[in-house]
């Protein structure tokens, strides 16, 4: 199975995925850990049960995280695929939870083409002003000035934007990959 990486679809899916099995696995740990040092000593006092309660520590570290990512969903492999059909030629990124001071905002998909970034969120909880503000301003400290940002929750005309900026890229022959990928990364490390 190949590994999902932060910005491609499926990948809040797969983290959740990965924290179930996580949590599951250090409570388990921590019980047998537990249940070892009570059938050998007969009581629940002994040095097994230190490390059984030191043990709760990163598996409530890992239930901390399964509870943050399970309200989130992955882009619908419909979208993602009308998506890479019709906007190939900018740098496109899926799949984000956007964390700011104030909220945490689910991006289904962001399109990125020179000084140009668009973003599709379909949850109600994202907060479109907010967020674009919050992208810009980080975008801003890393030196990207003059950015314009969008996001939308109309899917249709988030699609249509990402279209009009493909057509736009087929025109301009100025390789601003490098740029795009830098801004990628940026706005990576925004989400979780």
């Amino acid at each position: 199975m190949m590994k999902i990486e932060k910005g491609q679809p499926g990948y809040v899916k797969a983290r959740k995925v990965k924290y179930l099995i996580w949590t599951i696995a250090e409570f388990g740990v921590v019980i047998a850990i537990f249940v070892l040092g009570y059938m050998q000593t007969g009581t629940r006092m002994n040095l097994f049960t230190i490390v059984a309660i030191v043990g709760c520590l990163p598996a409530a570290k890992m239930l901390v995280e399964l509870i943050t990512m399970a309200p989130h969903k992955s882009i619908v492999p419909d979208k993602y695929k009308e998506i890479e059909e019709k906007a190939p030629l900018v740098t496109r990124v899926y799949d984000m939870v956007i964390t700011s001071r104030d909220k945490v905002m689910p991006v289904d998909a962001i399109v990125i083409s020179g000084h140009v970034v668009c973003g599709y969120a379909s949850s109600p909880r994202t907060d479109e002003t907010l967020l674009a503000k919050h992208i810009k301003d980080m975008l801003k400290a890393s030196h990207y000035d003059k950015m314009t940002v969008k996001i939308f929750h109309d899917y249709v005309a988030f699609l249509s934007r990402a279209e009009g900026m493909n057509n736009i890229a087929s025109i301009e022959k100025a390789d601003t990959r490098k740029k795009e990928r830098e801004i990628r990364n940026i706005i990576l490390n925004l989400s979780m």
